[in-house]
């Protein structure tokens, strides 16, 4: 696309900016609780090998570390109820949530016994699709499944360091078959853009795929962190971007005719299902270390250094240590983008946000996006035409760009705790904000 540098130049700044998080010298208090039901974040940073190309918040897994976790994760989660907050869908990511069946278990019959649960997503890798896991996350009566795939090529896998851990697209294929069904809907994370990656390649996966027949698909463009960029490059070799266009021309146009766009990057057979970027709570809460919250106009922060969390925890702390109050255009420019990636957003839903207001402080982006055609204003609500599915695609990874840089940022300053050694505890600096006006 001619404006797609143009763009990418405009977003890359935007969204460092908006995770230029602010502080001051006073103690972090919980924020205050919403008087609807929100979304409640679970983060567990566990996995059994790290992949090269994550750009998530993990560390390698080690028995004694995940249990002194869970131990202070729980408790925060009963600090939340405590302090009057209500959830009605909780996702749990990671990490690998499921590398630790019988903490997840606890964690999840506890948020449970708290509140009355609609929605209960989890993330898991191929490798867990056995019965001694499946059975947990059948009794914490999960909903929904999201399995960590990536490809379904063999030399890929090998070059993405999962093929020894997770197994053959063939073993791969035959766990899904036997897991499909189970849930709600099963959900298989795909990436597109991938190193290597040709469009006959692509064609296969999509092929595999449409086999399976999986209740829902979320295919990703290649999102990494510098860090990662440079991991990646070792052992796959560099993606090129201007593939990136019709890699996703060519999903949609397989993916479409079988499936519906529940957003820009995930596509579901029936309605109803759940896609962890889109929720119908405005704010969410996120717990665990290197979680992110967003509540009362303020985005969030928890530390990402485990031993700080379980003693910020410990001493009747939150986990949150860094935020920033957004202001209104930033507010506005939140709410464009996450609710235009779920393909609409609904005049009725601006009017009782902001108002007037937001046609005119928003006007260039609004003027900007109709003009390159990727938006179409109907009576009653802003939709998402084909063109601007893939703005959304670059905006979001753009976006996740930004948070990513954010995590790398954090984690160079708990490097020891990264390592196969012991633990060091290494103190971070307090980075603190007032709590938001009354």
């Amino acid at each position: 696309m001619w404006f797609e540098s143009a763009l990418l130049k405009i977003l890359r700044r935007e969204y460092a900016r908006s995770m230029q998080f602010l502080t001051t010298a006073r103690e972090l208090e919980l924020p205050e609780p919403s008087d609807r039901p929100m979304q409640l974040y679970v983060h567990v940073p566990f996995c059994e090998v790290l992949c090269p190309f994550c750009s998530f918040h993990r560390v390698r897994h080690r028995v004694d570390k995940s249990q002194r976790y869970f131990h202070a994760l729980r408790e925060e989660i009963r600090r939340y109820h405590g302090a009057g907050f209500a959830f009605s869908d909780v996702y749990v990511g990671g990490g690998t949530p499921t590398v630790a069946p019988d903490e997840l278990a606890r964690t999840l019959e506890l948020i449970r016994s708290l509140w009355p649960i609609r929605t209960l997503s989890v993330e898991t890798n191929p490798n867990d699709l056995r019965e001694e896991v499946l059975g947990v996350l059948d009794a914490a009566e999960v909903t929904r499944l999201s399995v960590g795939v990536q490809t379904f090529d063999d030399e890929l896998l090998r070059r993405m360091d999962r093929y020894d851990k997770y197994g053959s697209a063939a073993l791969i294929s035959e766990r899904l078959q036997a897991t499909q069904g189970r849930y709600h809907t099963l959900n298989v994370d795909m990436i597109f853009n991938l190193p290597g990656q040709t469009l006959e390649l692509l064609e296969r996966d999509l092929d595999a795929l449409l086999a399976l027949g999986v209740d829902q698909v979320s295919f990703y463009p290649l999102m990494t962190a510098p860090t990662a960029q440079r991991r990646m490059a070792e052992s796959m070799g560099a993606a090129d971007p201007s593939r990136r266009l019709m890699f996703y021309q060519h999903i949609l146009g397989r993916m479409l005719p079988t499936y519906r766009a529940s957003s820009a990057w995930c596509f579901s057979r029936i309605d109803g299902m759940f896609d962890e970027y889109i929720i119908d709570q405005e704010e969410y809460i996120g717990v665990g270390s290197g979680a992110f919250s967003y509540v009362g106009g303020a985005m969030y922060s928890t530390t990402f250094s485990l031993n700080k969390y379980c003693e910020r925890i410990a001493r009747g702390q939150t986990g949150i240590t860094q935020g920033k109050h957004m202001s209104m255009r930033e507010r506005m420019r939140y709410d464009f983008l996450v609710k235009l990636f779920g393909l609409e957003l609904t005049h009725e839903y601006i009017e009782s946000r902001y108002g007037w207001r937001f046609w005119l402080l928003m006007a260039p982006e609004l003027t900007a996006m109709r003009l390159v055609g990727a938006t179409r204003h109907e009576p009653r609500r802003l939709r998402l035409t084909q063109r601007g599915m893939y703005c959304w695609v670059l905006m979001m990874a753009e976006f996740f760009n930004a948070v990513n840089a954010f995590r790398e940022q954090m984690r160079a300053h708990i490097r020891a705790e990264l390592d196969e050694g012991e633990e060091t505890v290494l103190p971070l600096q307090r980075l603190d904000f007032p709590r938001r006006p009354a």
